[in-house]
């Protein structure tokens, strides 16, 4: 066995850039991310996936929006286990039928998984985590008048919904991912940043209408299934310096010194390269050996140091 190592699968993996996202169009995009991810296994690699889940929660949300007159609304702890099912269901059998081309027997399981995070966390003082489409102002007050959730107005754009995001704490399904992966499976797990729940003083869980980044939560379940890469793949080809600038440079490899100073200085956006950055430094402080950020579709290469960008210790 080369390793354990968590693979965080970006949005392009299940929806490209212009699609509209039928059915179809998700499953041709994670079919063709679960041969890289079968290439990987093939290398003798023992593998946990993660996944976002950023348009198909936005999906769900507006068909509850729609139907509201019709069909109850799910709150959004719901809708995010909903899409970890979805999702989950579409990389299962793609991946299953990659490996089973190769000749490997692997069984694949989707683990809908609960982030335990904190009650007095300040994110819960300030949502601030954009979901879901762009609306109209008449339908933001309405949305918000029915259901009391908070919609922000975004200049030119028009109005939209924006939740706490929480820091994870614990995975509540990390001893059964570690039984799994044990067991010669390969689990799915905390999708779209895992469903965020608070533990009362009983020790019982509940959902919270949270988003918890999934950067950051692949980290966590990086960390306690002891992974010794943690693999980010996103829809460039690395970490950039001065990122969508005529002088951008593509950083091969970074210390977490570098890192740590670069992040502190406002060169990664949030929202985007930020929380892939520090995700990375909280793996390799709790002791992973290697961060991986590179393109999708160079996933094996990524992995191997031989494209995109390596952070070590």
């Amino acid at each position: 066995m080369k390793g354990r190592v968590v693979i965080a699968l970006g949005g392009n993996a299940i929806l490209g850039y212009g699609q509209v996202g039928t059915y179809s169009e998700q499953m041709s995009n994670v079919r063709a991310a679960c041969e890289q991810v079968a290439e990987i296994v093939g290398q003798g690699y023992e593998v946990v996936l993660t996944h976002g889940n950023g348009p198909q929660v936005g999906s769900i949300l507006r068909q509850n929006e729609l139907s509201a007159d019709k069909v109850p609304p799910l709150p959004l702890d719901a809708c995010g286990a909903e899409s970890q099912g979805l999702i989950g269901y579409m990389i299962q059998q793609s991946l299953a039928n990659s490996l089973r081309k190769r000749g490997i027997d692997k069984t694949v399981v989707t683990l809908v998984s609960q982030v335990i995070v904190e009650s007095d966390d300040p994110a819960f003082a300030g949502p601030s985590k954009p979901i879901g489409g762009f609306m109209e102002e008449h339908a933001a007050k309405r949305l918000s008048d029915r259901q009391g959730v908070t919609v922000v107005k975004e200049a030119g754009k028009g109005w939209r919904r924006v939740v706490p995001s929480p820091n994870p704490r614990l995975i509540a399904e990390a001893g059964a991912v570690e039984r799994l992966i044990s067991g010669g499976c390969i689990p799915i797990a905390c999708g779209g940043g895992g469903v965020p729940t608070l533990r009362d003083r009983s020790g019982n869980l509940g959902g919270v209408e949270a988003v918890v980044d999934k950067d950051l939560t692949s980290q966590l379940l990086a960390t306690e299934v002891r992974a010794d890469a943690l693999l980010i793949l996103v829809d460039v080809d690395g970490v950039y310096l001065k990122y969508g600038t005529p002088e951008a440079k593509l950083l091969r490899e970074m210390s977490m010194t570098q890192a740590e100073r670069l992040l502190s200085e406002g060169e990664f956006a949030q929202g985007s390269m930020a929380p892939k950055i520090e995700a990375s430094l909280r793996f390799l402080r709790l002791g992973g050996k290697f961060v991986h950020i590179g393109h999708l579709d160079k996933a094996v290469d990524v992995l191997s140091g031989n494209s995109g960008t390596t952070i070590r210790p």
